[in-house]
């Protein structure tokens, strides 16, 4: 069963609806990345037998033609232990030229190629040689027969041609289907931070894949302390704790705001550091990505060899922008947990965390509802 954008479970709440909302920044109308105007998000999720559980997820920085029509962009790498393909062009010229796509690790391949193929069609690209796909992926080899590598360029080409503005689906949906966060059932997350000041508002949003561990913390709360998932309680010592704390993430950021590709990889930076207050470990098997980009229309890059004029924010005023990447951050993997719901795929069963159990340990802290 192949499925795109196919809805959460029914019931699974988000964290604002248990009363968690991290920082004090105020959430765009949807509380998701396509809160930032132009940003459109598709999914494809691949269910199939009893193996097979991944899928893939695009995020496109605009509708028009990417490739003529190049956003500022930039990476940064907390840990690389990982195959994030054209990042490193990125890195040199401060661009983004294509469809932000992840998948599963041995799928970057497929998608790469479905990425240029999709390039290559669009009109006005009749004449291009040269295209820097950007994939990024995490292993949900736990859960999928990731060996069997099903992910085809068709599927990678379904997320691209139907990526839309509007709610974005979370939790075991597109390339977070198969994946695990802290034991649990991890995902896809998203959310977002408006920014505010006399002269200007701008919006950043962001959106996860999360497949990493540690020891888990919502909210301040030591979840880690008192709530185990089975799969984790099985084992003891070491080895469950590297188990756990292996994996990957894949973070998303967009904002509205000019920023160029300097500011935007200190951007990009906070994302990876928000991961901390989630109690992530960074650990040697977790590979832990951000990409992050402007929608600013002055700062577009097009084939013309004039000088063009641009619109900068000062670095002086970033700071409100890095404030707001950490809470959006934290709250997007929150919500790809809790919207996450129990899989079983490749013979294991991962569970979904027990909203009644979070909710009540929240209570015990005076947080939540």
């Amino acid at each position: 069963m192949t499925t795109l954008n196919s809805a959460s479970m029914a019931g699974r709440p988000r964290a604002r609806e248990l009363g968690i909302a991290p920082g004090t920044l105020p959430v765009g109308p949807l509380n998701a990345i396509t809160d930032v105007a132009g940003v459109r998000v598709g999914q494809v999720t691949i269910v199939e037998g009893d193996t097979v559980r991944t899928g893939v997820t695009a995020v496109l920085p605009h509708g028009g033609n990417l490739f003529q029509e190049k956003v500022p962009g930039a990476v940064f790498v907390g840990n690389a232990f990982g195959k994030l393909a054209g990042s490193t062009q990125v890195n040199e010229l401060g661009t983004i030229e294509s469809p932000i796509v992840l998948t599963n690790t041995l799928s970057v391949g497929t998608a790469v190629e479905a990425v240029v193929r999709w390039t290559l069609e669009q009109p006005g690209n009749a004449s291009v040689r040269s295209v820097n796909a950007l994939v990024g992926e995490t292993n949900d080899g736990t859960l999928n027969d990731i060996r069997g590598m099903y992910v085809t360029r068709e599927h990678v080409a379904g997320a691209i041609a139907q990526a839309r503005s509007g709610p974005v689906d979370e939790g075991a949906v597109g390339a977070g289907t198969g994946t695990i966060a802290f034991g649990w059932k991890g995902g896809i997350g998203t959310s977002s931070r408006v920014v505010r000041d006399p002269a200007s508002a701008w919006t950043v949003g962001v959106l996860v894949q999360t497949n990493y561990g540690g020891r888990l913390v919502i909210d301040g709360v030591p979840i880690w302390k008192e709530l185990a998932p089975e799969s984790r309680s099985a084992r003891r010592g070491a080895d469950a704790n590297r188990t756990a704390a292996d994996g990957s993430c894949m973070v998303v950021v967009a904002t509205d705001a000019p920023l160029d590709a300097r500011d935007l990889k200190r951007l990009a930076a906070r994302a990876i550091y928000a991961l901390a207050r989630t109690g992530s470990t960074y650990s040697n098997g977790s590979g832990d990505f951000a990409i992050a980009f402007s929608t600013d229309p002055s700062l577009r890059v097009t084939g013309e060899a004039a000088p063009q004029s641009r619109t900068l924010l000062p670095t002086d005023s970033v700071s409100p922008l890095f404030e707001a990447v950490l809470e959006a951050t934290e709250e997007a993997v929150d919500n790809s947990l809790l919207q996450a719901t129990d899989t079983t795929g490749n013979g294991r069963t991962i569970r979904a965390i027990p909203i009644d159990r979070l909710a009540a340990l929240l209570k015990k802290y005076g947080r939540g509802r």
